[in-house]
């Protein structure tokens, strides 16, 4: 994975289930948008503090690691579909 972690706009979102879970669909990074077609959510609790982190799946053929931390969200990597 190539390590990025750089703050990026969340241009877009979709929901899944009855729960309504929230999912970005699209990210701004360096003047680029990145379209997501399906990812993974995970909550990770630090203490008192709750961050979600993401594998999206992009239609770029790579995938995207974001952390959301309240209203912030982070580019943390990028892998290829070839990396294992």
């Amino acid at each position: 994975m190539t390590v990025i972690n750089q703050p990026v706009t969340v241009s877009a979102f979709y929901f899944i289930g009855q729960e309504m879970k929230t999912f970005p669909r699209a990210i701004e990074h360096r003047g680029q948008l990145v379209t997501f077609q399906t990812g993974l959510r995970y909550l990770v609790q630090r203490g008192q503090e709750a961050v979600r982190l993401f594998d999206m799946s992009a239609t770029d053929g790579q995938t995207y690691r974001l952390r959301q931390d309240g209203s912030s969200w982070t580019l943390l990597g990028r892998r290829s579909g070839e990396e294992q």
